[in-house]
This record gives structure tokens, sequence and C-alpha cells, in this order.
């Protein structure tokens, strides 16, 4: 993809320039997210992704936003049997707070998701914790929920520590925003992805994919190769921190099949169809769909005038806050 736009830049065929970012980070951390905050993107007219999926479209939907956060708290460690009544335990508060974040499903929205893991609940049985740590990310399609639902989370934290005498702490460490669907740019990816044509695939490789899905417990109808239509496409779950680009500058999204329909993604099957050619051929989908919707951006003034238009439209008012913490981004600690 870059290659190509290179060649024709250099030859004078197109007038502009390209630059090609790479995305650090993307599940643990949210690497464009403080790129996003640091202004790399304030001076793009129009920015192009895709991401591997179970299926080749346009993306009419934006993802879910979605907050990381860390619960601490902190007790007083004592004799579980000799002198309990000296301890103040943390898992005590983590049950608690576990307990609210599990009543409180049933008075969210039906969109909103909320996932947990209890990182640190106390050493040995005889010792009152005095540590206790959850890991929790909260989502939703739309930001103004989730924001309401962080506050919900934090009052949770409050509560769990004064019932059970302890100090309680919340760190929001991460997070992404929604994607801002700019429909004017899908449907120019649209116009390309038909204008290039389903991916085909050998009959060694559908036997794989339905090899996959057989193992996986799924219907086992192989690769999905057609292009899925603009319309009537469903929220599905996930985020991105593509989202936080496509609040500063115009962001054109496209899916594209890597691994067949059903199998549990984040896992070892999506992990072996993208090793071989089923995933090859995934991403070189991808890379001249993303190639040619950037020469009609290069020649089509008018689209991205368009594409331009609708994103002041629809971001119109919107002020820009990520869910990351100031600072750098966090980095491994050297063992």
């Amino acid at each position: 993809m870059r290659i190509m736009l290179a060649l024709l830049l250099a030859a004078g065929r197109l007038s502009g320039s390209v630059r090609f970012y790479g995305t650090p980070a993307e599940e643990a951390v949210g690497g464009k997210a403080y790129m996003a905050r640091d202004g790399v993107f304030k001076d793009v007219d129009v920015a192009l992704a895709w991401h591997p999926a179970d299926r080749t479209r346009a993306d009419m939907q934006g993802g879910q936003a979605v907050v990381d956060m860390v619960v601490e708290f902190n007790g007083r460690a004592a004799h579980a049997a000799a002198d309990p009544w000296n301890g103040r335990s943390a898992v005590d508060a983590v049950e608690l707070f576990t307990h609210a974040v599990n009543l409180m499903r049933e008075h969210v929205r039906p969109t909103v998701r909320m996932h947990y893991t209890i990182t640190a609940g106390g050493d040995v049985p005889n010792v009152v914790p005095e540590t206790g740590r959850v890991w929790i990310w909260a989502r939703d399609f739309d930001r103004a929920v989730l924001d309401g639902v962080l506050e919900r989370l934090r009052r949770a934290v409050d509560g769990a520590a004064l019932a059970a005498g302890v100090e309680g702490k919340a760190t929001v460490q991460a997070g992404d925003l929604e994607i801002l669907i700019n429909e004017t740019g899908a449907r120019l990816l649209d116009a390309n992805l038909r204008w290039l044509g389903p991916i085909r695939y050998t009959e060694q490789e559908e036997a794989f994919a339905r090899a996959l899905q057989t193992a996986s417990g799924v219907e086992a109808r192989g690769m999905e190769g057609a292009i899925g239509s603009l319309e009537g496409q469903e929220p599905e779950g996930g985020s991105t921190d593509v989202g936080d680009v496509s609040w500063v500058t115009p962001t054109l999204h496209v899916s594209v099949a890597t691994a067949p329909r059903g199998v549990p993604w984040h896992a070892w099957p999506v992990v072996a169809a993208g090793g071989m050619s089923i995933g090859h051929k995934g991403m070189l989908q991808a890379a001249k769909t993303l190639a040619a919707t950037m020469v009609d951006l290069f020649e089509d003034e008018a689209a991205r005038s368009a594409i331009r238009a609708e994103f002041e439209k629809k971001s119109r008012g919107f002020v820009y806050r990520p869910y990351i913490p100031d600072g750098p981004p966090p980095l491994p600690r050297a063992e």
C-alpha cells in the first residue's frame, strides 16, 4: 500500500503526502490515544485504517467506547484465628465491590458491558488480607453513557471501602472512544471493495477454515469472502483506539476477513488462520482497498471536502478528552 502510493507520488501522478503510522500497544494501552492527544493527527486530511475480521465490509458501526480501571483496596493484616477483630480485610472490599458491579448489571442499558478480574485477593487463609485489587473494563457504544457508568463504579469503590473499613482507590489507566463513523468515506471504501471483488479461497483454505470451525464447535461453513452490505450492519462488541483518532480527523475504517466466521476471536483459531494464506489474502485485500481509496482521495477534491464536511458536522461542539492519564504511556518495568 505505502510502496504503491510512494511510486505514484514520486512519478508525479499524485500530489501530496502519505504517512504510515505504527500502532503500538493497541490492546493494552491504546497507543493511538496518546498519539491523538499529542497532536500527531491534527494536520491529517483523512486517516484510513483496517482491522482483521471474519467478514469483509466498509464499517458503518463504530464499536464501543471502553474505560480500563484498576481498583485497589488497602486494609490491615491480622491473624485470622487469634485476633481477626484487629484486621480490616481488603478482600471483603473486593467482594463488596464486585457484588455491587453484578447488581448494577440490571440497572444499566443493555449495551453496557462490564468485565473484571481479581488480580490480588490475599495470600493465605489464616491472615486477614491487607491488599486487594480488581482490574475492570466497562464499555458502551456511547461515551456519554460510559461516563455515567464510570461515575457509578467510582461510587461503588467508595461504598465498598466504607463498608469494609479500608481505603479504596480507583485509577483509570486507559480507554478508547467509539469510532465516529464517516458515511461518505465508508461509501468510498465500499466502492473500492466491490471494484476489487470478493476474496477467492482454494479448497485447501476452505477445508482449513471448516476444520477450525469444527474445533470451535460452530457450523463448518468455511470462509465468507463476499463483501458485506453497508446497510443494516448490527453493532458488535469490541473497542479500538482508532476511535480516538476518528474524533480528531475524518477516519475511514474497513474490516477484512482473515479468519472464518464464528470462531472465538483473540484465540488460537484466529491466530492459525492469520498465519497462513487465509490471513495473507485478507491483509493484501485490505492493502489494495486502502491504496485505491487513497488514490481517490488524492485525485478527488470534492470527495475530500465531503468527507471533511460530514466530520465537521458530526463533531461540532465536541472537545476531545481521552480516557488516558496525563504523562507518557506506561512502559514495562525492567526485570
